[in-house]
């Protein structure tokens, strides 16, 4: 279907707030959506732009696949217009009405006006060449280049042009406001809240139907806590059930704090620590995201709830681990042998853990309650019995996979794309639990940052649905000199 034309002299005639960008290659490459994240302003895509895309789409890397998905929508886009592409392309129609500004193609050759110490044959200074045309032509417009690339918006600055970072694919702008899946209640809480408020019993924990001002800015399966004034009462905490404007639920946890609730040998070593074995203990919840620096405990709580889950309860099959495997200094080459095999050196944290977990609880006295199952259950598991429920898969060869009755534990989360983190999730099949661990301080993928993991994305996206829950762990727990190094260093 064929987009109306716009006038010949639309570029110039467009408003001031109207602005011109100018896509760089690397954002394609990045988000081929870009072109539609634009709203009212115009996208430009000049010649060398479609050339480093053609360069670029040989392969079976995420690069490659997104270099061949934008030319795919650019021709899609051109191909739905029978006019003259000079002067713009409509892109409401092929964007769904997710942008009302046009895309303009580089039709003519431009001359270039660069200082001669920056060559023309480089594609980068050809795209600078003609961001600076495009300015000089339309001196009233905000013509700006979108570009991944520092050294690129640091070179167009040094021109007097405008650039910047391709920001849409940030789901914060500051981290800091991340969703941290827990809440300290004002010490007011119950004085502002307690009128009419309801109280029961179910399955030996206590449920309080409260009404004031805070409910309408809870989620479902936030943690809330207050400590008790009096240092000899147990603190308050408590998991939000159910959100009804002013109204909210309120659920008492199970105290893993206890010996008697030790999953698999290990307590709860603070508040944090006994909010996710809560979530990682409970059937309703599908989805986990546990997020905490180095030593707070994150793969071990996971992997004591999981073994609980699968050879005790029985409630999963199988234990599946993945991560994404991007070194931290030179890779070390290929690996032999079979997928799993190849996987091994990348599961050094597992093998570490399990360690842990299957040491005898009498073995070493000041770890009582935290090294082994206890009773003879934890001595009788034979390591062979544990490894043959717990599979290592690569993230190379999920797609079109299905798991069915698995618990999925992707370590690592943060070096994951959005994308990526989509494909993983998407493969939970009925009575699946998925487990996302991570450290967004720790990002080792290029071009992915805080604001962009794929962590960050389904934190913040996935916050408030009733089977998902999250929780960042404060507390370092793994040594005196973990603790020390990951706050001074």
């Amino acid at each position: 279907m064929a987009t109306k034309r716009a006038a010949p002299s639309k570029t110039s005639s467009k408003t001031p707030s109207t602005k011109l960008f100018v896509l760089d290659t690397n954002v394609l490459m990045h988000d081929p959506l870009s072109i539609y994240r634009f709203e009212e302003h115009d996208i430009y895509v000049p010649i060398m732009t479609l050339e480093e895309l053609d360069n670029n789409k040989k392969g079976t890397t995420e690069v490659a696949r997104n270099a061949r998905q934008a030319s795919r929508m650019l021709d899609d886009i051109v191909s739905g217009c029978e006019l003259d592409i000079a002067s713009g392309i409509s892109l409401a129609a092929p964007s769904r009405d997710l942008a009302s500004g046009s895309l303009f193609l580089q039709s003519e050759a431009i001359s270039s006006n660069l200082p001669a110490s920056l060559p023309t044959a480089k594609g980068d200074n050809q795209i600078l060449a003609v961001v600076m045309y495009l300015s000089q032509k339309f001196p009233k417009r905000e013509v700006i280049l979108v570009s991944k690339d520092i050294n690129m918006r640091i070179k167009a600055r040094t021109l007097g042009l405008l650039a910047q970072d391709y920001f849409n694919d940030k789901v914060l702008e500051d981290t800091d406001l991340l969703y941290t899946g827990s809440l300290e209640l004002p010490a007011d809480f119950w004085d502002k809240h307690a009128k009419g408020m309801e109280s029961w019993k179910e399955e030996g924990r206590n449920l309080y139907r409260v009404t004031g001002p805070l409910c309408p800015d809870l989620l479902v399966n936030q943690y809330v806590h207050m400590d008790s004034p009096d240092p000899n009462e147990k603190p308050f905490n408590a998991i939000v059930q159910e959100v009804k404007g002013k109204t909210a639920v309120l659920k008492t946890l199970v105290d893993y704090g206890h010996t008697k609730n030790a999953v698999w040998g290990i307590t709860a070593r603070n508040r944090e620590q006994n909010f996710a074995l809560n979530l990682l203990m409970d059937p309703e919840v599908d989805f986990v995201t546990l997020l905490g620096q180095a030593g707070t405990g994150k793969t071990l709580l996971t992997l004591a709830a999981s073994l609980t889950q699968v050879l005790e309860s029985k409630r999963y099959s199988e234990i599946i681990i993945t991560r994404v495997t991007v070194p931290v200094g030179e890779d070390i080459g290929f690996l032999p042998g079979t997928e799993e095999e190849k996987m091994t050196p990348w599961m050094g944290a597992l093998e570490d853990n399990l360690d842990v977990l299957n040491k005898p609880a009498d073995a070493d006295p000041s770890h009582a309650g935290q090294g082994g199952y206890g009773g003879d259950w934890g001595r009788a598991a034979t390591m062979d019995l544990i490894r043959s429920r717990i599979k290592i898969k690569s993230l190379n060869f999920m797609r079109g996979r299905t798991f069915i009755n698995k618990y999925l534990i992707i370590d690592e989360a943060q070096n994951l794309t959005p994308k990526q983190m989509k494909t993983l999730i998407t493969r939970a099949g009925p009575g699946t639990k998925v487990v996302c661990l991570g450290n967004i301080a720790q990002i080792d993928t290029p071009y992915l940052t805080e604001g962009s993991s794929g962590l960050t994305y389904v934190v913040d996206r996935f916050k408030g649905w009733p089977h998902s829950g999250h929780i960042t762990l404060q507390r370092g727990e793994r040594s005196r000199l973990a603790d020390h190094a990951a706050e001074v260093l």
